[in-house]
């Protein structure tokens, strides 16, 4: 697979603010247009609590996301989706079948910190 992906200095990469947080709510979404999950996760002292709407429903249940640390991008303009404002992007990659896996830390680590 070819990159297409513009080069970019360590300064650019800086400007994304990628932090971790831990989801303290999770509830379904079913007025999205494509099947999602409504996220609430706290970075701790320094950002608080920050709403996301994530496309996660084919490998993730609501009932088991609380608890669980996810990567973010937390720098972002918000975005309305639907009657919902999403503050930040849950990041995820892509599987076999392009359905997303959340990007999370091997082992715990304090909320807010940012990824380098």
């Amino acid at each position: 697979m070819m990159n297409d992906s513009p080069e970019i200095s360590f300064d650019d990469f800086l400007k994304v603010d990628v932090r971790i947080g831990t989801i303290v709510d999770a509830q379904p979404f079913p007025e999205a247009r494509r099947p999602a999950i409504k996220l609430w996760v706290d970075f701790g002292d320094d950002l608080g609590v920050k709403k996301s709407s994530a496309q996660i429903t084919v490998h993730y249940a609501v009932d088991e996301l609380v608890g669980k640390q996810v990567a973010a991008v937390v720098n972002f303009p918000p975005r309305q989706i639907g009657k919902f404002m999403s503050e930040i992007l849950v990041l995820g990659f892509p599987d076999e079948s392009g359905e997303v896996v959340l990007v999370t830390a091997d082992k715990p680590v304090p909320k807010g910190g940012r990824l380098y």
